[in-house]
């Protein structure tokens, strides 16, 4: 199957995301003390490493290399929301972000003329990424007696703020590329 270069593209780029969120997950994982934080954070390091094998395997299948690109998504958080300074925030950063995940992804599969095994490789990593939000909501609810509730919730907006402001400056300048890929709301 002969796909255009707009969908290799965004293939690519979900590919090179799911990539870069393992290489921190996995740095964040081995650098944690044993506990069932440092647990959950080397499941999702897996999955995430996993997503990534998906991708590759999915643009394989449709006849296609990935394309090297030269930053992912998540690198634009720093400028814009700041760099997280505790756990809390890094989870509160990565809740924003797997929500703006799921978004996307669902925008994608909703989106017409989704070939088949896009659609497959979705709704195999939307299992996980499921499991992403229980986990790191569960996380942070965990966390209100440190951090304090409103504290948490402050962080959340904040961060989700700022994923808006990297959201639509990447589908600005991108526009051309996403093509029926509508800006979601979130």
């Amino acid at each position: 199957m002969k796909i255009d270069e707009n969908l290799h593209w965004i293939l690519s780029f979900y590919r090179t995301s799911e990539i870069s969120g393992a290489l921190f997950f996995g740095e964040l994982a081995r650098s944690l003390r044993p506990s069932a934080i440092q647990q959950d954070m080397t499941r999702h390091f897996a999955d995430e490493a996993n997503h990534a094998r998906y991708w590759t395997d999915c643009l394989d299948k449709l006849g296609v290399q990935p394309l090297k690109l030269p930053a992912a998504y998540q690198n634009q958080y720093l400028a814009a929301a700041g760099m997280p300074t505790n756990l809390m925030e890094i989870l509160a950063i990565t809740q924003v972000f797997e929500k703006r995940v799921v978004s996307q992804y669902t925008l994608h599969a909703k989106s017409p003329n989704v070939p088949d095994i896009v659609g497959d490789t979705i709704k195999t990593i939307m299992k996980d990424e499921q499991w992403h939000l229980r986990w790191i909501r569960d996380a942070l609810k965990d966390m209100e007696a440190e951090y304090g509730a409103d504290n948490i919730k402050d962080t959340l907006k904040r961060f989700t703020l700022a994923d808006r402001e990297v959201y639509e400056k990447t589908a600005l300048e991108h526009q051309e590329r996403i093509g029926d890929l509508r800006l979601a709301t979130k």
